[in-house]
């Protein structure tokens, strides 16, 4: 309705880097036989890493509300 469909792309930027992994991690194993990352999707990766799983969920919620901010805040601009 507003024509801001990168908007979208912004602000669910958590969700577009998880499946960004996951297309990365599926490429690169196909093409290379290496992985980029331990696990993917990403929280998998941290979670191999050493992170607790809460851990990286409250980091991944700040991530996602800073995208959010950015995102609303670029809306505002307009």
């Amino acid at each position: 309705m507003i024509k801001e469909e990168l908007l979208l792309v912004v602000i669910g930027g958590l969700f577009v880097i998880e499946a960004l992994s996951v297309i990365l991690q599926v490429a690169s194993y196909k093409s290379r036989k290496k992985r980029v990352f331990r696990c993917a999707p990403l929280h998998h990766h941290f979670e191999l890493g050493g992170w607790a799983e809460t851990q990286v969920v409250i980091r991944f919620w700040i991530v996602a509300i800073l995208f959010s901010l950015l995102g609303l805040a670029t809306l505002k601009i307009r």
